[in-house]
C-alpha cells in the first residue's frame, strides 16, 4: 500500500503534534482545521481551511476531532469528506468516541472505504514527543500496511481485534484514567488540608501501591491543575466516561462511572503551590 495523500482533520492539542510527527517522518501529510491558519504558527503552511482543497488528493483521513458531533461534521456534515474526497481509501478514527457509535459507522461510510479505529493515549506531551500509545482495531492486513503511520507518531501499539475493538479498549482504559485523575486530585487536597507536602506525597505515590499515570506524571501533564471546563481536557475526561457508559454491557453496574461523571464536573483549578501546599506569597520556593 502506498501511503500518499494523508490528511489529518482536527489540528488541536493532539492533532497538531501528530501532524508534525508525520511531516517529520517524511509523509505526504497535511492538516485540516476550521480555525484560521495564523493560529498554527510554523505549522500553518501545512494547514488547509477549505474542505474541498483538503479533499482533492486525500487518500487516508485521520480524524482527530474532539467528539461525536465534530466527527459527524468531518465525515458527513459541513466537511463531508466521505462524499467530497474522490480518492479517499481509508478513514482512521483517532478521537475517543462511543464504541457503539464507531461500530455503526460501518453501515454509513461508503463501501470501498476501509475503516480503522486507532484512539491514542499519552496526552499532548506524548503527541509532541512522538510517543503515543495506540489501541488499534481493524483488519490485520490493513493494520500491517498502516503501521508506518502509527510508528511515526507513537511507541506503543496494541492490536485489540476487529474494527471497534480499539475504541472499546480505549474507553475502558479512560475509565481508569478518569478515576485516577479524580482521586489523585482529591488526595492532594486532603494532603494540603492535613499539612502534608503534596509534592512529597506524589513522590511516595510513585513508589508505592497508589501509583498511577496521572500522579506519576502530575508535574508534566498539561491539564493536571485544571478545573472542569466543557472545552478543556478535564471536560474531555467527562466525555470519555460517558462514551464508556454508552457502550456498557446490558445489566452492568454503572454506579461508579456515573458518580465519576458528577465528580469530574466539580473539579476546581489548583491555585496553590503544589510544592508546599500553600499559596505562594512572594514568588520564592518555600522548600
Amino acid at each position: 500500500m502506498e501511503l500518499r495523500g494523508i490528511g489529518l482533520a482536527g489540528c488541536g492539542r493532539m492533532g497538531a503534534g501528530m501532524l508534525q510527527a508525520l511531516i517529520a517522518a517524511g509523509f505526504d501529510a497535511g492538516g485540516f482545521d476550521v480555525r484560521p491558519r495564523h493560529q498554527f504558527g510554523p505549522l500553518a503552511e501545512h494547514i488547509e481551511t477549505d474542505p474541498r482543497a483538503f479533499a482533492g488528493n486525500l487518500r487516508t483521513l485521520l480524524s482527530v476531532v474532539r467528539d461525536r458531533a465534530q466527527t459527524e461534521e468531518v465525515l458527513f456534515g459541513a466537511q463531508n469528506f466521505t462524499s467530497i474526497a474522490p480518492k479517499l481509501e481509508r478513514i482512521i478514527i483517532c478521537s475517543t468516541l462511543s464504541p457503539a457509535y464507531v461500530r455503526a459507522l460501518q453501515s454509513r461510510v461508503p463501501k470501498g472505504i476501509t475503516l480503522i479505529d486507532a484512539p491514542m493515549s499519552g496526552a499532548e506531551i506524548g503527541a509532541r514527543e512522538r510517543r503515543l500509545s495506540f489501541m488499534l482495531g481493524g483488519d490485520a492486513a490493513d493494520l500491517d500496511a498502516l503501521m508506518p503511520i502509527f510508528q511515526a507518531m507513537g511507541t506503543s501499539f496494541h492490536r485489540m481485534g476487529g474494527f471497534g475493538s480499539g475504541m472499546a479498549a480505549k474507553v475502558l482504559n479512560n475509565l481508569l484514567a478518569a478515576s485516577n485523575t479524580v482521586m489523585t486530585r482529591l488526595v492532594l487536597e486532603w494532603a494540603r488540608a492535613g499539612n502534608l507536602n503534596p509534592n512529597r506525597l506524589l513522590d511516595l505515590i510513585a513508589a508505592s501501591s497508589g501509583q498511577n499515570w496521572f500522579a506519576s506524571g502530575f508535574n508534566e501533564i498539561e491539564f493536571s491543575r485544571d478545573g472542569f471546563g466543557p472545552d478543556n481536557t478535564i471536560g474531555i475526561l467527562e466525555k470519555d466516561v460517558l462514551a464508556a457508559l454508552d457502550d456498557a454491557p446490558e445489566g452492568a453496574d454503572t454506579r461508579l462511572p456515573r458518580l465519576l461523571v458528577e465528580m469530574i464536573g466539580t473539579l476546581a483549578p489548583i491555585d496553590w503551590d503544589i510544592r508546599s501546599g500553600a499559596k505562594p506569597t512572594n514568588g520564592t520556593d518555600p522548600l
